[in-house]
Formats: C-alpha cells, structure tokens, sequence
C-alpha cells in the first residue's frame, strides 16, 4: 500500500490552483495566519512568513475513504468569481486524481473552492 502524504497534497493542489488564470494568490485560513504572525522569525521566502499551502487544507473524507481538499483563492480584479472557481475547482481535481494514479492509490476527491476576496489593481491617482 502507498503511503499519501498530506504534504504532498497540499503542494499539488497549491500549484495547480496558482496556476488558474484570474489567481492571484491562496489565503490560509485564519487560524494558521495568526499562527505565522506569532512565530518568533518570519521567513523572509514568503510574504508574511506563509506558504502557497496554507491556503489548501487536505483531510480524510468522512469514513476514511477519499481525501476533502479546500482551496481559498484570492481572485484578480475583473475576473468572473464563478468561472475561475469552477476552473481551479476542476483542475485541482484533475491534478490530484493524477498524484493519486501516479501513486497506484486511487480514491474518491472531493474539492471545495472558497473565494476569500477580489484583489483590486491601486493606480496611485
């Protein structure tokens, strides 16, 4: 039996929700925002000392059979919120279908996609 890791999870989902059109950026949730501003040291690799993961969350789906994966995406300006949810919600899907194939470990995914907000261009006028 393939081990999944969780990790893992959250790097392929991250990357391919980042790589929708009209995403600008994955928010973590709060709890791990407070978390980040309470460490001693920031990391200087990351604004605010998070990852692009921290705004995936990867659990068992309820009865241990399949994986939940929530994204929270920060939109860009001008973008329909509804269509680019549907295009990230469907190709983190497809991309961790494939980690899972790839690991001989198919199980059912389910994905939830929460826009937390719409970034506004600032012009400086």
């Amino acid at each position: 039996m393939t081990i999944v890791r969780t990790a893992t999870l959250l790097g392929v989902a991250a990357e391919a929700a980042l790589a929708v059109p009209g995403v600008t950026g994955l928010q973590p949730r709060l709890s791990r925002r407070l978390a980040a501003a309470a460490a001693p040291t920031p990391t200087d690799a990351t604004p605010h000392g998070t990852s692009p993961e921290a705004g995936v969350r990867a659990d068992r789906a309820p009865g241990g059979s399949g994986w939940h994966i929530e994204v929270r995406c920060v939109l860009a300006e001008g973008r329909r919120a509804l269509d680019v949810a549907r295009n990230v919600h469907d190709r983190v899907g497809a991309a961790v279908n494939s980690h899972l194939t790839a690991l001989d470990a198919v199980e059912p995914v389910t994905v939830e996609v929460t826009v937390t907000r719409i970034a506004t261009r600032y012009d400086g006028a």
